[in-house]
């Protein structure tokens, strides 16, 4: 299967270096580019990526609002947001509106094409100690559906914050896999979350778990 990319960045020595990178991968296909926010919604349209790398700071149009924009598409793309600084505010409203993971611009040529593939294959590029920096200091917001959780639920979302996988849940639980997913999938639905990151998110934002 080959993993069709669209790079969307104001700078075209960074989008020249990623498509050098990415096209070197028998596996990837960069099929388009954007050099601002508000070119990325047509390009899209046009050649159908999996996966769009997303720079955050853009003229005419930011890359937070290009991937809101995205996914309300139909068929959205997923969206790996390429930024210069982990500890970017950007970076968190990005992964706010929906973004399914962030790389930093100087991450390894082999790091960037793993995490391509994994995001193409339906994972979450979850970052929890950066996610729970960048939440450190925020108001706090009421998430509705978090006083819904069971509190084996509750138990699950705590362990997804710190970044475990399911296996990992299931061992720290003595439970089984299968029974983690499902409680995984309540979790996302009462919170009404997107992916494990917006779930992750909603934990920090509401005070369920402390941030900081």
């Amino acid at each position: 299967m080959t993993v069709r990319i669209v790079i969307a960045d104001d700078e075209a020595l960074i989008r020249t270096g990623l498509r050098v990178i990415l096209e070197a991968e028998p596996e990837l296909r960069v099929v388009g580019e954007a050099g601002d926010g508000a070119e990325v919604l047509p390009v899209v349209r046009r050649e159908r990526p999996d996966v769009v790398l997303m720079d955050v700071r853009m003229p005419v149009l930011d890359g937070i609002q290009a991937t809101r924009r995205l996914l309300a598409l139909d068929e959205p793309p997923k969206v790996l947001v390429v930024t210069t600084f982990e500890n970017d505010d950007h970076v968190y409203d990005a992964l706010r509106a929906g973004a399914d993971g962030f790389l930093l611009k100087r991450t390894r040529p082999a790091e960037l094409v793993r995490a391509i593939k994994l995001v193409a294959a339906g994972e979450t590029l979850l970052f929890p100690a950066a996610i729970r920096t960048l939440a450190g200091g925020r108001p706090r917001n009421q998430v509705p559906g978090i006083e819904r959780l069971t509190g084996r639920e509750g138990e699950v979302l705590r362990l997804m914050t710190r970044g475990l996988s399911n296996g990992e849940i299931a061992a720290e639980l003595i439970v089984s896999a299968e029974t983690v997913k499902t409680h995984v999938g309540n979790v996302l639905t009462k919170l009404g979350a997107r992916d494990r990151t917006q779930a992750v998110i909603a934990a920090y934002e509401s005070g369920f778990v402390e941030a900081g």
